[in-house]
């Protein structure tokens, strides 16, 4: 036996008991006649002493460790004269009677610390040493904690866990697939499933009833903080329901996972429809741990020859401001600053103007010359300004207004520290539109994927309206991320065909792309709907982690190479010809 006892368990309580620890050298104190050794392992830390005068051979043993040297050690728990009281184990240490290297180890390339010395990629590369680090360790616990506390709520509802294969046919599902050539097939092609959406609709007309997954999940796509070309869901797909059924199961998982990982009671979680939600903050996925809500102004806005406002009313445009608490102060500098924020690429605004409601009851504003201090206050009233209060409008294209101010007050909430640490914001969004126009081709897109069920009330407008028709479609958002994405699917055979058709899709592309779908329609298809949750975002949020690499054990880079095993790589010529592959490089 390796071990009797882990590094965090021991306590005053095992005082004068012997025990053997493993675990990886943190440091060595060497004192001249005193050693203190750090040993770690995944459970915690505890500190080991060595005296030179009880026996100078173990002494000298000691002196010889380095940084994560992996050792055995059998010794007595003692109380400490010196405790730590930022240790689990700060009471206590081991007096070594006995040691045994059981593996020597190189300095490693970085320190074995949450603050360490080495960059992202670098601890990337070494991810199996990053993984030691305790911050990275605990992720990975608290991870596994979640995922074991969903399973145990679906399983008490009767859900079914079912696995569904890797290997699938390409279909249209809003990014590129992964496609693994097929040795037997020769010329054809497997993809990797970007989701189980297909396969758990099938599961349903299958009679499974409740299913869910912790899934893996493959897209192709440009990289941003928030994507890996493979990452992990839970699938769920639920017959005989309707939102609400939806709602109450999974609010009701979420609150359990968040009292089963950090002991925090969630209240019940209100509903936002997509079009309050854009309106008021901007996005799909506000922030709602502080206020700043975004107030239109086209029609309250006191009459002036201001050019900008009015022109913008003129061409149905939009005037919106936000109301920045506590920010009158602020500078010119600090005021360049936030215009320059709006007027990046991404959201493409030609200016702010400014209102300030000075602690000294003044009103000043960047357009003095053409509003009075009456039609300021005019203003400012329709925003609940008080003093010290700094009001900031826009004037554009509507949905370059609303992006812009919901980004700005995301970045004063960082600014001001608006959000306080510790709290949650956990909410439905729902009643998302089904179709969207593209601004810049004029088509009709599908807003989600092609098997949302339209609402029902909506269906008179499928034809003459299309962009009126809303979707049973909802989304959860947790602290301004969307971890959930779901709805009531299509079950009519005839509904979904006529889906397909308004897309664009011809009958040979339905057939090719998604017959064996509308086939097992043609044979009793249940109503049915679901979502799946983000695993990956949700572990990130509950760790406070700013990328869902810090919520991953291995993941891949911002450019997409997995720096640890170095891949994608080439392969050997032989396997691309019994494949039937040849490579064309590409300018």
């Amino acid at each position: 036996m390796y071990r009797t006892k882990t590094c965090g368990e021991l306590r005053l309580s095992n005082a004068n008991e012997t025990v053997t620890l493993a675990g990886w050298v943190q440091i060595v104190r060497d004192m001249g006649h005193l050693i203190f050794i750090d040993l770690r392992d995944r459970y915690g830390m505890t500190q080991l002493s060595l005296n030179a005068d009880s026996d100078a051979a173990l002494y000298n043993m000691a002196r010889s460790l380095g940084r994560e040297y992996v050792i055995q050690v059998t010794g007595k728990v003692i109380e400490r004269t010196s405790k730590n009281s930022e240790m689990a184990t700060g009471d206590i240490e081991i007096f070594v009677e006995n040691l045994t290297i059981l593996n020597e180890a190189e300095t490693p390339p970085f320190t074995i610390e949450n603050k360490s010395d080495g960059g992202e990629e670098l601890r990337m590369k070494y991810r199996y040493l990053d993984i030691r680090r305790p911050h990275l360790k605990d992720v990975l616990v608290t991870r596994a904690t979640m995922i074991r506390a969903m399973r145990e709520y679906l399983d008490s509802k009767n859900f079914i866990e079912v696995e569904t294969p890797n290997l699938i046919k390409s279909t249209p599902e809003g990014a590129r697939d992964f496609l693994v050539p097929s040795r037997m097939q020769n010329g054809s092609f497997y993809a990797l499933p970007q989701s189980p959406q297909i396969l758990k609709q099938l599961l349903m007309v299958a009679g499974m009833d409740r299913y869910y997954q912790v899934v893996k999940c493959y897209r192709d796509e440009d990289f941003r903080g928030d994507r890996q070309p493979e990452f992990t869901q839970l699938d769920c797909e639920m017959s005989f329901v309707n939102q609400e059924d939806v709602f109450e199961n999974f609010e009701g998982m979420v609150k359990h996972v968040f009292k089963k990982t950090n002991g925090v009671e969630l209240p019940d979680f209100i509903r936002l429809t997509f079009a309050d939600a854009v309106k008021y903050y901007g996005s799909d996925k506000p922030d709602l741990r502080f206020d700043c809500k975004i107030v239109e102004l086209n029609d309250s806005l006191p009459k002036s020859e201001f050019p900008v406002f009015n022109n913008a009313i003129a061409a149905g445009n939009l005037v919106a401001a936000i109301n920045a608490k506590g920010c009158a102060a602020y500078s010119r500098k600090q005021l360049d600053e936030l215009t320059e924020f709006v007027k990046a690429s991404h959201r493409g605004l030609s200016g702010l103007v400014n209102i300030k409601f000075n602690e000294d009851g003044t009103v000043k504003s960047s357009v003095d010359k053409f509003y009075n201090e009456e039609q300021l206050k005019e203003i400012g009233k329709a925003l609940g300004a008080e003093k010290g209060d700094l009001i900031l409008i826009a004037a554009e294209k509507a949905s370059k207004v609303r992006k812009s101010l919901g980004d700005l007050r995301l970045e004063l909430a960082k600014r001001e520290s608006w959000i306080k640490p510790g709290t949650w914001s956990v909410f439905w969004v729902v009643d998302f539109p089904l179709f969207e126009k593209d601004e810049e081709t004029g088509e009709t897109n599908f807003v989600h994927h092609p098997f949302c069920s339209p609402h029902p009330d909506d269906l008179q407008y499928f034809d003459s309206d299309p962009l009126r028709v809303r979707a049973q479609t909802y989304d959860m958002v947790m602290n301004g991320n969307e971890i959930l994405s779901g709805s009531i699917r299509i079950h009519q055979r005839e509904l979904q065909n006529r889906v397909f058709n308004k897309l664009g899709f011809s009958q040979e592309d339905i057939d090719h792309k998604f017959g064996f779908m509308l086939n097992a329609f043609r044979y009793g298809a249940p109503p049915h709907g679901g979502c799946a949750f983000g695993i990956d975002r949700w572990v990130m949020l509950m760790t406070g982690g700013e990328t869902i690499r810090d919520s991953m054990a291995f993941p891949k880079a911002s450019n997409g190479r997995d720096l640890m095993m170095d891949a994608p790589a080439l392969v050997d010529p032989k396997q691309l010809t019994e494949l039937g592959i040849a490579v064309v490089n590409k300018d």
